[in-house]
């Protein structure tokens, strides 16, 4: 399972999800972004930096 932790992107932002591929992860942070923080442009160093933050779950803790 592959984790990412919004806070770890955007300090105090307690959102997280999982999932088994890195794509899904990615296109959740993506609605997440737009709908909770306001994002209308989301530029491929953005989804860089949330690849960058993915981590699988044994590890992240």
């Amino acid at each position: 399972m592959r984790l990412f932790e919004c806070g770890t992107l955007v300090p105090g932002c307690e959102w997280h999800t999982r999932a088994n591929d890195d794509a899904e992860i990615v296109r959740r942070v993506v609605e997440h972004m737009r709908s909770v923080h306001g994002e209308t442009v989301i530029r491929e160093s953005m989804i860089d930096n949330i690849k960058a933050r993915i981590r699988n779950e044994a590890t992240a803790a």
